[in-house]
């Protein structure tokens, strides 16, 4: 079973200058559900790949289409070396454009 490094909210939280109304809204959680996350209750895998897509790789997900997630999903299962190499070219363009 694949295992999610542990997330420290709190420090990401902190580190991007948010309060915590601001950092949640911004994954669908309310401040109150986010406090209790920060103060070690478990974070369920979707919240927190959703902080770690949002706040660490910073992918603005209100731009995310479902076509665009279909279109990946077929292409990972049709040619997987194909998807394999547009994302590491993906990568190294978004590397050389920091």
């Amino acid at each position: 079973m694949k295992t999610i490094e542990k997330i420290d909210a709190r420090e990401i939280r902190r580190k991007l200058g948010l309060n915590q109304s601001q950092f949640w809204s911004k994954i669908g959680v309310t401040q109150s559900g986010g406090s209790r996350y920060e103060s070690g209750r478990n974070m369920p895998r979707p919240v927190q790949t959703l902080l770690r897509l949002v706040h660490v790789e910073q992918v603005d997900i209100a731009k995310i289409r479902k076509d665009d997630i279909e279109v990946v999903e077929y292409l990972k299962a049709s040619d997987p070396d194909l998807y394999k190499t547009l994302k590491k070219a993906a990568r190294t363009k978004q590397k050389k454009a920091a």
